[in-house]
């Protein structure tokens, strides 16, 4: 490679990583615990803890357990209802204000599906857990934030590319994972930085992709929205408010008959984001480890529960629906979560140490320039 292509690679990988450093740091730094979330909930006590019961307890009419969240937040409008994949006898309800209104001043809570005993969540609306949630997906800024650390993650990929480019002569000349250490103490961090780098290449950009997607999520869904849900809930819109929703007590009946083979993940009322101000959606997920992750949704009239549509997944629905668990290791268990967060740590050895390099070679530069200064004047 030539030396001028070199420096203009150079150029590239060191502006790339220094522009998305800080914001990759605060990142991986705060990913790290929500790697853990479940667990850390159930370490601190936070965590629900249903009454232990036979197991062949009956579960609540869907409607009694609306009802049951109803009467535990007076005043609030069911969003969202859905199912606990820890616990099946766990529900989980989002209520908020307004149906449509801010998912962030929204309040989650559990519902023991036997009992309809509410159970308060408190990692789910507040606490140091939902402070790196927050400052993980948007840094409090809402959308504009989402959008800034998507660039943020594209910068990063141009600097994994651009270091891939610079690395391959740099190997040339040495064995694979050498590490230099009669040299100084910058060269030794260099050969580190460049090791660790390769050993978690894959990883970042996996990461680093799946970040960018899910940080576009308001946007791919207000597209979904747009192609799909519109077009399918077109017939309601002339149609006067609706002033009851039917019971759901047979939603779930409903939506299995519908989409065979399939269970249900969650269910968005009426005027939610998820669904119109016209229809429950119901969202089946698949019974294998992938297809649970997959969501087909099925429309049904809020008023006399006939089904309206089954709609169909985009593909960009598909990517986001698979990018959010992969982003934070959730397909494999505690396993993957371990190596999910080792690799995490890693990351931020070679942030750090990227920046550790920029700084000594920028001060060895001025240092360098006031030495030629001091010998101009002295001449």
């Amino acid at each position: 490679m030539k030396s001028q292509t070199i420096r203009r690679w150079s150029f590239i990988h060191t502006w790339t990583s220094l522009i998305c450093t800080a914001f990759l740091l605060m990142l991986a730094i705060t990913g790290l615990p929500l790697i853990f979330s479940h667990e850390i909930a159930h370490l601190t006590g936070d965590a629900p803890e249903f009454k232990e019961m036979p197991a062949d307890t009956p579960h609540l009419d869907l409607e009694q357990l609306v009802r049951s969240a109803e009467a535990h937040r007076p005043g609030d409008v069911m969003q969202y209802f859905g199912w606990d994949d820890d616990d099946p006898n766990g529900v989980y309800a989002i209520m908020g204000k307004t149906a449509g209104g801010d998912p962030n001043e929204s309040h989650s809570f559990m519902i023991d599906a036997r009992t309809g005993e509410a159970m308060e969540t408190p990692n789910a609306n507040g606490g140091f857990m939902m402070i790196m949630l927050r400052l993980h997906v948007d840094m409090y800024a809402g959308l504009p934030g989402k959008l800034l650390l998507a660039f943020m993650g594209l910068l990063f990929v141009m600097a994994i590319v651009s270091g891939i480019v610079l690395y391959a002569p740099f190997m040339r000349r040495l064995d694979f994972a050498t590490v230099r250490p009669n040299k100084s103490t910058r060269v030794r961090w260099l050969d580190l930085h460049n090791l660790i780098g390769v050993v978690t290449l894959t990883w970042a950009i996996v990461v680093g992709l799946t970040g960018v997607l899910n940080a576009c999520a308001d946007l791919v869904i207000a597209q979904w929205r747009t192609d799909a849900l519109m077009t399918m809930i077109a017939p309601y819109k002339d149609a006067a408010p609706l002033a009851e929703r039917g019971a759901a007590s047979r939603l779930i009946e409903i939506s299995k008959a519908t989409v065979p083979g399939a269970e249900p993940a969650f269910i968005a009322f009426p005027g939610s984001r998820f669904s119109s101000e016209h229809h429950y959606a119901v969202f089946m997920k698949g019974d294998t480890h992938l297809t649970s992750h997959l969501l087909t949704p099925v429309l049904i009239d809020a008023q006399d529960l006939h089904v309206t549509a089954t709609l169909s997944r985009p593909w960009y629905m598909d990517a986001l629906l698979l990018s959010q668990p992969l982003h934070f290791g959730d397909y494999g268990g505690m396993p993957m979560k371990v190596l999910w967060a080792a690799l995490d740590v890693l990351t931020i050895i070679v942030l750090g140490s990227g920046l550790y390099l920029w700084w000594v070679r920028r001060r060895a530069t001025v240092a360098a320039a006031k030495s030629i200064a001091v010998e101009a004047e002295a001449a």
